[in-house]
């Protein structure tokens, strides 16, 4: 990997990124993303008056990870609004599924998820909030395939398409290792979860509260070294990553304490050098607030 551009694209001052336009950012992260291993996709959109954007493969399809899981969370919040449950209602924490492809059934590996003390309550029963809650702010995979069994992945896309998102698909939950090797996975594109948080961001993915209620949850996301690495603590992220082998995303809503906001979703695939290409993204991150800092 070339690391000349990249380190000089990180150091570039105040003062010289101030007479930046959104232009000069786009052609400088074109050139950042050719010379990095791997291949990656932004969308931005700026959401107060300026509207500033920056599209870079924003309809590339990627393995969607965990990103899948705010739309999963959507479709939740958008049936207990239709009185199909409360969100206080419970379901019982189990650890066997059915794959998508055979029905045959699979369990999940503790030391492969994050959220372990969800393992500890099988058998028992928790509240669908709080398993939203493990899906989203510790990336559980066990609540995940819960909460998917219960609102359908097909639900999800459907939902999906009404919000405009035409190429965001979730076909099944976490680890459906049968499906996986038959080439059925989740995918997204930056454009569609651009689209997403931006909807949630007006309170229109389901209705004000229940988006309110969401983006709290987002909020809590515990999996911060990728859009809020570099940025000050008093700007507000809602955010949901999502990472595999050589996969690492990040997709937000950034508030910053002036009261403007802008969604940023960075997708990426096929990096050999994770670390390298997490520094990387996340000094874009930090590159496009720094745009709107200094360019008010």
């Amino acid at each position: 990997m070339k690391y000349s551009f990249f380190l000089s694209f990180l150091i570039i001052s105040g003062s010289v990124f101030s007479q930046n336009t959104t232009q000069n950012l786009k052609q400088q992260i074109d050139s950042v993303f050719a010379e990095t291993q791997g291949d990656f996709a932004i969308a931005f959109k700026e959401l107060s008056e300026e509207k500033r954007t920056i599209l870079i493969d924003e309809h590339e399809n990627f393995h969607a990870a965990s990103t899948m899981k705010t739309p999963v969370m959507i479709e939740v919040f958008k049936q207990a609004e239709a009185g199909r449950f409360s969100l206080d209602d419970s379901l019982l924490v189990k650890n066997e599924f059915k794959s998508i492809l055979d029905d045959s059934s699979f369990s999940l590996e503790l030391g492969r998820d994050s959220g372990e003390h969800l393992y500890s309550l099988i058998g028992k029963k928790r509240s669908i909030k709080d398993l939203v809650v493990d899906m989203i702010s510790q990336s559980s995979n066990l609540a995940t395939n819960i909460i998917i069994e219960l609102v359908d992945a097909k639900n999800v896309n459907k939902s999906m398409r009404e919000l405009g998102a035409k190429n965001i698909n979730v076909i099944r939950g976490v680890e459906d290792m049968k499906a996986y090797e038959a080439g059925l996975s989740n995918s997204t594109t930056a454009y569609d979860l651009m689209l997403i948080f931006e909807a949630l961001a007006n309170g229109e993915a389901v209705n004000p509260e229940s988006d309110k209620e969401m983006l709290d949850i987002l909020r809590l996301q515990q999996h911060t070294d990728l859009i809020p690495a570099l940025l000050p603590k008093d700007v507000k992220i809602a955010n949901k990553t999502g990472w595999i082998t050589g996969v690492h995303h990040d997709s937000a809503l950034v508030e910053l304490p002036d009261g403007r906001s802008y969604v940023l979703i960075l997708l990426s695939r096929n990096m050999k050098d994770m670390e390298a290409g997490t520094q990387m993204l996340a000094g874009i991150s930090k590159k496009i607030y720094d745009l709107i800092i200094n360019n008010p």
